[in-house]
């Protein structure tokens, strides 16, 4: 019998079944050990867990699902500051009516909710820039209230006062801008200036124009106004 080279070939690519390797078994995740933190009853309550400011496992599991869920690194089940900002934001994104205090108009609207420290941008009812955590002034240099217009836009700005880089900013009122910032915006407040991370602030400084509105409203908490 004359053999072909492509039915050798094939021959050669044969596994017989007893030797194939078998899918072993999912590796378990490890266990969720993380203590209380800070925002425990927060998050509790928005998870809708039991809400007793306790750490359980139960608890641990639930919010290490929701870090993983919003991508939030490391995803270790701590009820931080941060995992309840990037909860708000999102239930801000995915529910219109938690977006009710920016007032809708024709044109667009930068949305910034001093409170709950988070800023969108909207036309009408509809997003266009998606709910992002900020920081905004500390306690006695608090982020002015009110309709604001932004005057100037500068990419590579640096503040002479504070000796800090000031990416992407967009000034809306004196000193007072939208701008990035690689410190971290879950502790603190600024110096009056509205900071994002600097990615956001990059969208941001994008998408908006000379002349655009914002809206600011609420108090930062731990600040007098």
């Amino acid at each position: 019998m004359r053999w072909l080279p492509s039915a050798i070939a094939a021959l050669s690519l044969v596994v017989p079944v007893s030797h194939a390797a078998a899918p072993g078994p999912a590796a378990a995740a490890p266990a969720c050990r993380a203590g209380t933190a800070p925002y425990q009853r927060e998050l509790e309550r928005e998870l809708r867990l039991p809400v007793d400011g306790r750490q359980s496992a139960a608890d641990c599991e639930a919010i290490r699902r929701l870090q993983e869920r919003l991508g939030i690194r490391p995803a270790d089940g701590s009820a931080t500051l941060r995992t309840y900002r990037f909860l708000v934001a999102d239930k801000i994104r995915r529910n219109p009516a938690e977006r009710r205090a920016c007032p809708v108009k024709p044109y667009r609207v930068t949305c910034v909710d001093l409170t709950r420290q988070i800023l969108w941008a909207q036309s009408g009812n509809r997003l266009v820039f998606a709910p992002v955590p900020i920081r905004s002034g500390r306690d006695g240099l608090e982020t002015r209230r009110g309709w604001q217009r932004i005057y100037w836009k500068h990419r590579d700005h640096y503040s002479t006062i504070y000796h800090v880089p000031m990416p992407y900013a967009q000034f809306f009122n004196g000193g007072q801008a939208l701008h990035g910032t690689r410190t971290d915006l879950f502790s603190s407040g600024s110096g009056g200036c509205v900071n994002l991370a600097v990615d956001d602030a990059r969208r941001l400084y994008d998408l908006l124009q000379k002349g655009d509105r914002l809206y600011l409203w609420g108090t930062k908490p731990g600040t007098g106004g």
